[in-house]
């Protein structure tokens, strides 16, 4: 199994940027690094797959974006392509604006469904000789349903931040409005910023508790999430390379959870509270790596919010030592 990100100059640890160097290699550069396709986007290696550029493919690749996107929502709002007149008319005769945000989610949900239906059936037709145009009428009504998903999923409540449910959202859209090379080429470069938040979160956490006795079992684990959180954000779900890249990267994230720190008995009530803060800042930490790596697009206010909260305690960490 290969590694995550892998660099040539200098070697570094899975995952990590490279350093400064006089030949930049430009975005979207492709070679075969340890027997494996990789591009280059941003500093990063990325698993690199080759995809035919067909109606089929794009309709699969749909509903995959499409399941993902309920899978981080609000539950409820799964609504049937079949039932969109039913709750469209729900949504324009509800006053209650409680009322009216959950229809207007549930609104959102049936139209993305019936895009993918109607796609569904377009495929159906390719694959029987009948092909479509551009201009074809059920095209037009298939773009118009993504696009009115697009603006009524603004109402929907995230399960985790509300900044990556609006990128997750737009993902149908946009893969049916782009070629599969150019959605592709979209998502290549939202791993790499995505990679680049979970080195972020990683490094921040270990420049302020390494050398810390009472959290130094945790720096290993940081970095084995850090890293395996970085190849399940590369690698599809399709892919059989899954089979291993995911049991390690939830083993990872369960490992760290269950690591308490052993906090010394001479410790005093500050240094007691600053540990159970030190602790709970990298769980904290160590979900923000979860979330990335499950919900693979960038969450830069999350991981700019978090990064400050480490500044501020660091801070005070520097004159209240945990000692062992």
């Amino acid at each position: 199994m290969a590694e995550v990100a892998v660099k040539s100059r200098p070697p570094l640890r899975p995952g990590s940027a490279p350093e400064a160097s006089r030949e930049r290699t430009p975005d979207g550069t492709i070679r075969e690094i340890k027997g494996e396709k990789r591009i280059f986007y941003d500093g990063y290696w990325i698993r690199h797959y080759d995809v035919p550029d067909t109606l089929a493919y794009k309709k699969d690749l749909i509903d995959a974006l499409t399941r993902r996107v309920f899978h981080h929502a609000e539950p409820g709002i799964n609504t049937p392509g079949s039932r969109l007149d039913e709750v469209r008319h729900a949504y324009d005769q509800e006053d209650d604006r409680a009322k009216r945000r959950v229809l207007s989610a549930m609104l959102a949900g049936a139209l993305l469904n019936r895009g993918s239906d109607i796609l569904t059936r377009l495929v159906e037709l390719e694959q029987i000789g009948v092909t479509t145009n551009p201009d074809n009428e059920l095209l037009k009504e298939c773009g118009r349903c993504f696009m009115g998903a697009l603006e009524y999923g603004k109402s929907i409540r995230p399960v985790t931040g509300k900044e990556a449910l609006d990128e997750l959202w737009g993902e149908p859209f946009k893969a049916f409005t782009m070629n599969v090379e150019q959605f592709l080429e979209t998502r290549y470069i939202k791993i790499a910023l995505t990679m680049k938040e979970i080195d972020s979160v990683c490094d921040k956490l270990v420049s302020i508790f390494e050398g810390v006795k009472i959290f130094s079992p945790h720096m290993p684990m940081i970095r084995e999430l850090a890293d395996s959180a970085k190849e399940a954000t590369e690698t599809m779900r399709s892919d059989l390379e899954i089979i291993e890249v995911w049991p390690r990267f939830v083993a990872a994230a369960d490992r760290l959870e269950m690591e308490e720190p052993e906090i010394p008995e001479t410790a005093d009530r500050r240094e007691y509270t600053l540990a159970r803060r030190g602790f709970k800042l990298i769980l904290d930490g160590g979900e923000i790596m979860i979330n990335l790596a499950n919900l693979r697009v960038p969450m830069p206010k999350t991981t700019r919010e978090f990064l400050e909260r480490c500044d501020a305690f660091s801070e005070r960490f520097k004159t209240r030592s945990i000692h062992g």
